[in-house]
């Protein structure tokens, strides 16, 4: 698989607490240079990223970023807010402890009212993997499989770990077709990337593979 098409996969990310503009704009530039699916910054750049973008390269944000508590009703704020400053794409963490406690229908709930929110654009779930079981993670595959969102997503990488393959050979056996899948946290090479998407990912959530495509141009490839 070329770099290229690997490229068009990713969400090239930075949400690192003490990014500036600076580092932003940097990120945009090189999500407009090397054709990726998005990038994925704080709500707080999302204007004057978009703005500054002006359509070269979709917008991604975050939500209930990165433990997932905060009340249905702020996420839905954060959403409407960041599709109103230019997001083309949201990503959400869902409730964890909803998810332990077995609060299955409010978890659905949460989902599609954020979906409605983010008034046809697309919405990601992140459901952190690393603090779930495989039951859990099953259980989580069903609801968002049952709910309008357009992607499930492995991690937040603010936690303990990121993506494995083990878990998205996972989702690829317990989602539905209408859901996609994304990869976040800790995808560190070309070989890793071509190994996810072979599994069933369809987007990467990394910034190393920009880092990796630079590195070739430097060398000439």
């Amino acid at each position: 698989m070329d770099v290229e098409r690997i490229l068009s996969m990713v969400d090239h990310t930075l949400l690192a607490q003490g990014a500036t503009w600076d580092d932003i704009r940097q990120i945009v530039d090189d999500g407009i240079k090397y054709h990726c699916a998005s990038v994925c910054i704080p709500a707080s750049y999302v204007k004057q990223a978009a703005e500054y973008a002006a359509g070269g390269v979709k917008i991604c944000t975050v939500i209930g970023f990165p433990n997932g508590y905060s009340t249905t009703e702020t996420k839905c704020f954060e959403a409407a807010d960041a599709v109103k400053n230019g997001a083309d794409e949201v990503d959400m963490v869902i409730n964890i402890g909803w998810l332990k406690d077995k609060k299955y229908d409010a978890l659905l709930d949460e989902i599609n009212r954020i979906k409605a929110a983010c008034d046809g654009r697309l919405l990601k779930v992140i459901i952190e993997t690393c603090l779930l079981t495989d039951e859990e993670k099953i259980k989580m595959c069903e609801i968002v499989s049952a709910s309008n969102a357009d992607y499930i997503k492995t991690s937040t990488g603010f936690s303990k770990g990121g993506a494995t393959f083990e878990d998205i050979a996972l989702f690829a056996q317990h989602i539905k077709p209408n859901i996609k899948i994304k990869a976040a946290g800790g995808i560190s090479s070309l070989e890793d990337a071509e190994k996810f998407i072979s599994l069933g990912a369809s987007r990467l959530g990394t910034s190393r593979i920009v880092k990796i495509a630079k590195e070739l141009e430097k060398e000439g490839n």
